[in-house]
């Protein structure tokens, strides 16, 4: 799955125009490579993303198309 469309269907990003911003300006790493908005994400696979002051660390859990709210978070693990 797409890096931006990976944010989006988890939540961590709300919007897939946003995410994809996000990744193209160099503010997301698969493991420890910067990644564009098109790289692959797969199980296992740890992003590291920079939200001004704050970084993220989480591990991919889970790929799916949709979720429901409540099932998003079942998509990765704080690292």
């Amino acid at each position: 799955m797409r890096l931006d469309k990976y944010l989006k269907v988890s939540r961590i990003i709300k919007r897939r125009t946003v995410a994809k911003e996000f990744a193209d300006n160099g503010r997301a790493l698969i493991n420890d490579r910067v990644a564009k908005s098109s790289s692959e994400v797969s199980v296992g696979d740890v992003l590291e993303l920079h939200f001004g002051e704050k970084t993220m660390k989480i591990r991919v859990l889970n790929i799916k198309e949709t979720t429901k709210k409540n099932e998003s978070t079942d998509m990765y693990e704080e690292v």
